[in-house]
């Protein structure tokens, strides 16, 4: 890390190694877990976690604090985030479970959903307010409960209970409490959100200024896109808060566009540098790699979700989960589950060097999701193929 003078003002250069130490230690990923804040803490720390229906060794929302934390019991995991008044789910980089603390700014994306009330949907009169008034009467309750959450027909053909509850969620009237089935359970903002953080009283400026800041203390190093797209923001609106974040404008090797860093990052990285590597298998949607051009930016690896790919065309699989050891990406598997075998159904490894990493993180993710064998069906790169299979028996 160097600092130079640019005319009033001292530009820091970070070399691409230290931009991804940044980034690894902004993300959890980088010296030892903080253990005792547990799976809330770490969603503090990360400002968000994605939510997907997908679910194959476990749903993404479980598998982002155990690449960080370890084992964590999975009933743990929901219940940190769904048990008293912690979090709540709204759209940021996606559907996300997020800090509680942070409902106030979000007050200007459901200004803007307030905006623009149809959303597609026709919406018979009073289905609104009959909604609002069963929430207040019955308590928590699913689309189903409402009423139906569907018509009979395709996924989008939403009742009339369900469209209403979804505009509720959106204009902040409603809120998403907890996931049970993967179905939302939806509750009266005024019951579920804790009264001094129930208000819009934020402005826009004020909103976005924070969540910019959020993403850079998150990511640890960032272009404008990589702060835009943490919380689905327009490039514009990050321009026109960036000056009052705090975050310090900073020159990346091999990246070729302005960058930000968190300046708290900064100091890590010039105290520490080194610090304990997590071993682990990635969700396609951990914050970490959820960025295709920033995950090859950092890590000069090209990884993208092919679970919407046709089959045939597919070149990793359906769920391929990227391997971090040593604070790079070395490779990809594509699990599955049969009874209690985890089967790694495709299996790609960037070097040799990735062997006994991927060995090990696959029996680590075996042990936590109640497997007690780990097979091996294909190896991308056959010549490596006997040497993961030996390192698996070894651990099997």
């Amino acid at each position: 890390m160097t600092s130079t003078a640019a005319g009033a003002s001292v530009v820091v250069t970070l070399s691409a190694d230290e931009a991804r130490r940044i980034a690894l230690r902004s993300q959890g990923m980088l010296g030892a877990p903080d253990r005792r804040a547990g799976v809330r803490g770490l969603l503090r720390h990360l400002g968000a976690v994605q939510l997907d229906t997908i679910s194959v060794l476990a749903r993404s929302h479980e598998l982002v604090p155990y690449a960080r934390l370890g084992a964590v019991g999975r009933g743990a995991v929901e219940s940190a985030y769904w048990t008293g008044a912690h979090s709540f789910e709204y759209w940021s980089h996606a559907a996300c479970v997020l800090p509680i603390e942070e409902w106030p700014h979000f007050a200007f994306r459901r200004r803007a959903y307030r905006d623009h009330p149809q959303w597609g949907h026709d919406l018979p009169d009073g289905a609104y307010e009959s909604v609002i008034k069963q929430l207040h009467a019955e308590g928590p309750l699913t689309a189903t409960e409402l009423g139906g959450a569907k018509n009979g027909g395709p996924w989008w053909d939403w009742s009339a209970a369900k469209v209403a509850v979804e505009r509720a969620l959106m204009y902040g009237e409603v809120v998403c409490v907890e996931r049970r089935g993967w179905k939302r359970v939806y509750d009266l903002a005024e019951r579920a959100v804790p009264e001094a953080l129930l208000h819009d009283d934020l402005d826009d400026a004020e909103c976005l200024r924070r969540l910019v800041r959020l993403a850079g203390q998150s990511l640890g190093v960032a272009t404008r896109a990589d702060l835009a797209d943490y919380h689905r923001l327009k490039g514009e609106q990050v321009d026109a808060v960036l000056p009052a974040t705090g975050l310090v404008p900073v020159e990346v090797e091999g990246w070729g566009k302005p960058a930000w860093a968190d300046p708290e990052a900064l100091e890590a990285e010039s105290a520490k540098p080194g610090g304990r590597h997590r071993t682990t298998l990635l969700s396609p949607f951990d914050s970490l790699i959820w960025d295709r051009a920033r995950t090859e930016r950092i890590f000069g690896f090209s990884h993208r979700l092919e679970a919407y790919v046709p089959k045939p065309k597919r070149v990793y699989g359906y769920f391929a989960m990227p391997l971090l050891s040593g604070g790079r990406l070395l490779g990809r598997v594509d699990p599955a589950r049969e009874g209690r075998t985890l089967v790694a159904r495709q299996v790609s490894l960037e070097t040799a060097k990735a062997v006994r990493p991927m060995a090990r993180a696959l029996r680590e993710a075996a042990e936590w999701v109640g497997c007690d064998a780990v097979r091996i069906e294909r190896v991308d790169q056959t010549r490596l193929a006997p040497a993961l299979l030996a390192a698996v028996a070894e651990l099997n």
